[in-house]
């Protein structure tokens, strides 16, 4: 599992076409807007690897302590499954208060994710823009085990 290592491979992976998706919202004006936000430091990967093959993955974008998930995606059985769990590790290791899914599918309601009335948001966003997040609180530039994030998920 890697962080921030290749941003253009994750957003194609997430606008790649799919069965039942000819299209995605994320066009040429989005990935470079986006893009300047990972130049920033604002917007990140999570990043799942078989080998040297990227096989799934997420981004999102930073502020405060909210990360808001854009779109994740995988080419590999369950691998963005393994992305979301190294990303919520990686969010409680950093004190991040809110994780913004957009939208609340099955998938998500595997690990917990609700939907919530736009006033409990609207609170919950305005604690999580108090302070910084610290989105490297777990390393950045070599990988993290499943070990290591399944004990930083049990300890908390």
């Amino acid at each position: 599992m890697l962080v921030d290592r290749d941003f253009d491979a994750v957003i194609a992976g997430c606008a790649q076409p799919m069965p039942g998706r000819s299209r995605t919202w994320i066009n040429n004006r989005i990935l470079t807007l986006y893009r300047k936000l990972y130049e920033r430091g604002d917007c990140h990967t999570v990043e799942v690897y078989e080998h040297e093959r990227l096989v799934g993955g997420l981004y999102g974008v930073t502020l405060g302590r909210a990360f808001f998930g854009e779109s994740m995606f995988h080419r590999s059985r369950d691998a963005s499954k393994v992305a979301l769990v190294h990303l919520v590790a990686r969010l409680k290791a950093g004190h991040y208060r809110l994780l913004d899914t957009q939208f609340v599918t099955e998938h998500l309601r595997i690990f917990g994710a609700i939907e919530v009335t736009r006033p409990a948001y609207h609170k919950l966003l305005d604690a999580a823009l108090v302070g910084e997040g610290n989105f490297g609180a777990l390393p950045l530039d070599q990988p993290v085990s499943g070990s290591t994030v399944l004990a930083r998920l049990a300890a908390e």
